[in-house]
């Protein structure tokens, strides 16, 4: 397809009114879809609509919180009553941020008194250094002296208390910061198609998971490196992958799906320049992740090798968890040990990244990377030990981009709300059968998840075989987006 219809039209983003048919549809209760002749506003463009919109619904993801906000989540059972859970105040004691511990200390006192962050690097830093601001904020209380004082004492210290709802506040706006950088690099993913990223900005599982854990720093890195890698940026690319990936374990994933595009296009009657660019472009990216990820550890790594490797050993040994798959094996009596786990589920998504793989072959045009990142995460997710309902986080910015649709979009996102939902429930008691048996409902909120993350998947699959049906592709399909017609060649080799 070829457009036709001169530069400046050439150069007028997508309505979402004109091309969504939901919208479309939505729009008639506010006079239809924008006309062909209308005029944008001067201040109000697309980019600042959505970004403020982005800030709107993280501020509705704090007002979620605020139950468990106004008891300084204090009350045990009502951050499952509520759905208002979130990890990052129950840590700030348990692992001796109140006492603004080094995450990596080998001390021994510290390490008799305070487990070890089971998280990557990146979240350790960041709730560490968000511990320095809350007390910064409270003018640096004696943290030698709570030392001396048993962890249970210390948790139920009212400046303690205060400092803890602080430190999720502070948290908060770290991250809502976070989600703003994340929002502003989809914005720019696609020249022509920057409403997309109100997709994410108005996502019902950002406001509801948002604040549950950290994940939103690796979402931004994930959105950064689509963004730079739309620009034909391999060295950033790299860079982003990297620090995500020290943040947490799945934008390495990204680079197979470069992998695959470097395939399609590094082999076969292509023209050598071609070849050596793709390759080149392929082989900078992951040296620049490799040392990026390396440089970001080493800190951690120098001070407390073994206390670093807890992420690695933790997750290798843990058995079947929340919403897993094999949680439900294990509670319907098949006995599963993480042994079997850990080989099942490489051996599945072994065989999953090679379909993807000879999908992107297969495939008559070039996927795009956002649709490959999308199918290689997901497919790690569904067979993973645990799918905490923060880990749809991780999907988001690839599933806005890889389906720019709210009807699929929102049909996947109704399993993940019911999934939100069931799963505080749960963990309450109040999903237990009166007889005592297992809870059911919950084993069907977790089957509902996966079949409508499935849905998806199918959808992205036949985007990929079917071209005609990529939205993106009608709007820019000569070269990839932020590419102008005078770089088509860069364009024909990274896409």
């Amino acid at each position: 397809m070829t457009d036709t219809t001169g530069a400046a039209a050439s150069d007028r983003p997508a309505a979402p009114t004109q091309e969504d048919p939901l919208v479309a549809s939505l729009s008639e209760a506010i006079g239809g879809p924008v006309g062909e002749r209308a005029r944008p506003h001067r201040w109000w463009t697309p980019a600042r609509v959505i970004l403020a919109l982005a800030a709107l619904c993280f501020v509705l993801g704090m007002v979620q919180k605020a139950p468990c906000w106004s008891e300084d989540w204090s009350d045990g059972q009502q951050r499952y009553a509520r759905m208002c859970y979130s990890d990052m105040p129950y840590l700030y004691v348990g692992r001796g941020f109140a006492e603004l511990s080094w995450p990596y200390s080998d001390d021994d006192q510290t390490r008799a008194r305070y487990e070890v962050m089971e998280y990557p690097v990146g979240i350790s830093y960041f709730a560490w250094a968000a511990a320095w601001t809350t007390q910064a904020l409270h003018g640096f209380p004696d943290v030698v002296a709570r030392g001396s004082r048993a962890v249970g004492d210390l948790s139920a210290d009212p400046d303690i208390i205060a400092e803890r709802t602080d430190y999720v506040a502070v948290s908060a706006v770290l991250l809502g910061a976070a989600t703003l950088v994340a929002t502003w690099f989809l914005i720019r993913t696609h020249r022509r198609r920057p409403w997309d990223a109100a997709l994410f900005a108005l996502s019902p599982v950002l406001i509801l998971n948002g604040l549950i854990n950290w994940d939103l720093l690796a979402v931004a890195t994930v959105a950064g490196a689509l963004w730079a890698w739309s620009r034909d940026r391999p060295v950033l690319t790299g860079l982003m992958i990297g620090v995500g990936t020290a943040t947490k374990l799945y934008p390495l994933f990204l680079l197979g799906g470069i992998l695959v595009i470097a395939l399609r296009r590094g082999v076969g009657r292509a023209h050598a320049g071609r070849r050596r660019h793709v390759w080149e472009a392929f082989a900078l990216t992951t040296l620049v992740a490799a040392a990026s990820w390396l440089l970001v550890n080493l800190p951690a790594m120098v001070t407390g090798w073994s206390e670093w490797k807890v992420f690695w050993t933790f997750n290798s040994e843990r058995g079947g968890d929340l919403g897993s798959i094999w949680l439900v094996l294990n509670q319907a009596g098949q006995q599963i040990t993480a042994d079997q786990i850990n080989l099942a589920s490489w051996i599945f998504f072994g065989c999953w990244c090679l379909a993807v793989l000879l999908l992107g072959i297969a495939a008559p045009e070039d996927p795009r990377l956002a649709q490959l990142g999308f199918l290689i995460v997901a497919g790690f997710l569904l067979v993973n030990k645990v799918y905490s309902p923060q880990y749809v986080l991780w999907l988001l910015p690839l599933a806005v981009l890889a389906r720019p649709r709210w009807r699929d979009q929102l049909i996947w996102q109704a399993g993940e709300i019911l999934y939100f939902a069931s799963v505080w429930w749960y963990l309450g008691g109040y999903l237990q059968p009166g007889s005592g048996d297992q809870p059911g409902f919950y084993w069907i909120a977790i089957g509902l998840r996966i079949a409508c993350e499935l849905y998806l998947i199918g959808i992205v699959v036949r985007d990929i075989l079917r071209p005609r049906h990529d939205v993106v592709r009608r709007y820019e399909p000569a070269c990839p987006p932020g590419q102008l017609p005078q770089d088509r060649h860069k364009a024909d080799v990274l896409g």
